[in-house]
């Protein structure tokens, strides 16, 4: 009879591998098949899988040095706290295991007054467990929110500092969706790593403490036999052997679907940000169509963790429920059936007391190695948003340290100053080849804060890609001198106030500029903040930094009629009116409300991009002669020829790298400005006129000498 069950027993185990086994090769062709795992797998391959190695340990205790940052944080009294609860709870666990068997006891030997002692014991004695039971749960989230917040002050901190919020957008390609890694990976570290806590450290608690107590109780009856031990070790470490085998890459799975879920967040901010634009074009069924390849790759990469946890959790649960459980009552049998002589005498009621309080101690004692082992797949969970958290933190500090990484193809033209390429295969493994080029700060140009002067000395413009627009500019600009800049579209103009911003690095020569406080940028679409209409005028400020101004609701009153937008306080209801600004003004509105903040800030230099192109020419005259009656020197791209009069000095832009700066003579540019446009009025007629030519021709059935010619 054993031997027959012996033999089933191995069948079952070996089917079991032979199910798993054919399960993980399907699934794993799954993985491989179609279009959007491929790409992401090509896309993924150059980088670090996550895993639980050195690595992982790394980053982990460099993400918990900032969560926790020293013994009197608050964080690390929550942590104290919850580790007091968790230890209290074993201590319960095994008092209650003591209290079912001499329960049992009694009924056994029939002692009802005992029984009903030991029951009201039983009921006290749950009241501190189940409040421990809660407790621990309370502060496990309180923990997490804790770690949350600490690591949102920490990661807002840097994305906020030296405009990393739009480098890492613009001049860098290893993060391409920061707002999800702000959010959602944040908040799953933050609920993973105190859950792994609980999971690991009070099992390990109950294994020392329950074995302790089941090896106390197995000298009571005279067993000092250790075979019960070498069983239960040895079934504990092949069962952590065998999962660790043929445990999935879970770490490397879901970084990925974190991955793709933020892609598809992405794609609808994209579809919000453009809802107009996109309506106008009638492009709803390619916007549709890319929500449902993004949400379809999302549940491919979902169905596939599913369909290797489906194969891991039958045999995690083949080994922890019915392979334990053989293993378990080998365990409580043994001291019983092999104790010494003289405890063998003992009665009915003792053994019956002891099997429960060992069968007791032994399930709670399976029941933490069984968490301990589970825990492992979450484990490599966590390993997969430490990475994610990890990268977030990595390219933030490299950002401000001026450390770009951008991703061109090969061939594309570039510039390779300070720049090292190392290239990569493409998804369709066609030969073609992509670089990611690391820029190195060392090249970068020289940058000098002058309170009142801009001079530019052999600057190159170069865009994130590393296109070079414009190979060296030279260019001074004093106080008072008034500079349009003009030329065709993609020549650089717009570069060069993002390089006089600083939001694009210096790659050579030498840049002089005043500092950021007295620069001021208005592009043409105005950005429209959240808050009240006076928040509108005074952005980037607040009511506080206006009252240290000493600026009142007055003074706003009177920026708003320069700019002719007087009557917004009364149509809106006031200056404390809140609204969704950007659709309840007009685009003349906004860009009129621009103008205002210049005349709040009052900088010394503004940087206007084609800022009034919905404006009317009268309204716009006026507010460009009030700027400049201000004193603010005017930096403008515009190619409306009624501003020219008010500018002194011209830059101008051939499209080819190429430029020019020289004295701007009004007069004569507006001449010419003229003869250009009546050539162009007649020779817009000759197309019409040689073809009336021809018709005459057929008719008479003549020729002409214009059209032989």
């Amino acid at each position: 009879m054993n031997t027959r069950r012996a033999s089933i027993a191995l069948a079952a185990c070996a089917s079991g591998a032979i199910l798993y086994s054919a399960g993980k090769r399907y699934f794993f062709k799954v993985e491989t098949k179609g279009k959007a795992v491929a790409l992401s797998s090509a896309a993924t391959k150059a980088k670090r899988t996550p895993a639980v190695n050195k690595a992982f340990f790394r980053q982990l205790f460099k993400i918990l040095k900032i969560s926790i940052p020293s013994p009197l944080s608050k964080e690390f009294g929550l942590l104290a706290v919850h580790t007091v609860s968790l230890v209290s709870r074993t201590f319960l666990s095994i008092y209650i295991a003591q209290l079912d068997g001499r329960i049992v006891k009694s009924i056994v030997e029939m002692d009802i007054q005992q029984l009903l002692r030991l029951i009201a014991r039983w009921l006290l004695i749950a009241l501190p467990a189940t409040f421990v039971n809660s407790f621990i749960r309370y502060l496990e989230s309180r923990l997490a929110l804790a770690i949350r917040t600490r690591l949102v002050d920490h990661a807002y901190g840097l994305y906020f500092a030296n405009q990393t919020y739009y480098r890492v957008s613009n001049l860098d390609g290893r993060l391409p969706n920061a707002d999800h890694s702000l959010t959602e990976d944040l908040q799953a570290f933050s609920c993973a790593v105190t859950h792994i806590y609980s999971q690991v450290s009070k099992p390990l608690l109950d294994i020392i403490l329950m074995s302790r107590a089941l090896a106390v109780m197995a000298k009571r009856r005279g067993m000092h036999s250790h075979y019960p031990r070498i069983v239960g070790w040895c079934v504990l470490v092949a069962t952590a052997y065998v999962l660790r085998l043929l445990s999935p890459a879970f770490g490397k799975l879901v970084a990925e679907e974190s991955r793709r879920s933020g892609y598809l967040r992405y794609v609808h901010s994209r579809v919000l940000t453009n809802a107009e634009e996109i309506a106008f074009y009638g492009g709803h069924k390619i916007e549709h169509s890319l929500l449902k390849h993004s949400f379809s790759s999302l549940a491919q990469q979902m169905n596939l963790i599913f369909g290797k946890k489906f194969w891991f959790i039958m045999l995690e649960q083949f080994l922890m429920k019915y392979v334990w459980s053989m293993a378990g009552m080998i365990m409580v049998a043994w001291p019983i059936l092999s104790g010494s002589p003289e405890h063998s005498v003992s009665s009915i009621s003792e053994r019956s007391q002891s099997y429960t309080t060992a069968k007791n101690l032994l399930i709670n004692a399976a029941d933490a190695a069984e968490r301990i082992m589970s825990s492992y797949k979450e484990v490599t969970e966590l390993a997969g948003y430490t990475s994610r958290v990890s990268e977030m933190l990595n390219v933030f500090q490299d950002i401000q340290r001026g450390h770009y990484v951008v991703t061109s193809v090969e061939g594309s033209t570039a510039s390779s100053s300070g720049v090292v390429a190392e290239g990569e295969e493409d998804e369709e493994g066609k030969g073609n080849k992509t670089s990611k080029k690391k820029i190195n700060p060392q090249s970068a140009g020289e940058v000098i804060e002058s309170q009142d002067l801009i001079v530019l000395e052999h600057v190159p413009i170069i865009t994130p890609n590393m296109d070079t627009v414009v190979a060296d500019l030279s260019l001074e600009v004093r106080p008072g001198m008034h500079l349009l800049i003009t030329g065709p579209n993609g020549c650089g103009k717009s570069s060069l106030f993002r390089i006089l911003n600083g939001l694009w690095p210096v790659y050579g020569g030498r840049l002089t500029k005043p500092p950021p406080s007295t620069m001021f940028y208005i592009p043409q679409r105005p950005y429209m903040s959240l808050g009240n209409l006076r928040d509108q005028v005074i952005y980037p400020d607040t009511v506080d930094d206006m009252a240290e101004k000493g600026i009142t609701d007055q003074h706003l009153e009177g920026i708003l009629n320069t700019v002719h937008l007087q009557y917004i306080v009364t149509r809106e209801g006031g200056w404390n009116a809140v609204g969704d600004w950007k659709d309840i003004l007009s685009g003349g509105e906004k860009q009129r409300m621009g103008m205002a903040r210049i005349f709040y800030h009052k900088p010394r230099f503004a940087l206007l991009d084609e800022c009034t192109s919905a404006v009317s020419i009268d309204v716009e005259g006026g507010m460009f002669q009030a700027a400049k009656d201000a004193g603010i020197t005017l930096l403008t791209i515009t190619h409306r020829p009624s501003l020219w009069r008010f500018h002194t000095h011209l830059l101008q832009f051939d499209g080819h790298g190429g430029w020019k700066v020289e004295r701007l003579d009004t007069a004569a540019r507006l001449t010419l400005h003229e003869e250009k446009q009546q050539l162009e009025s007649q020779l817009a007629g000759i197309p019409e006129m040689q073809q009336r030519l021809k018709e005459l021709c057929s008719i008479l059935g003549d020729s002409s000498v214009q059209l032989s010619s």
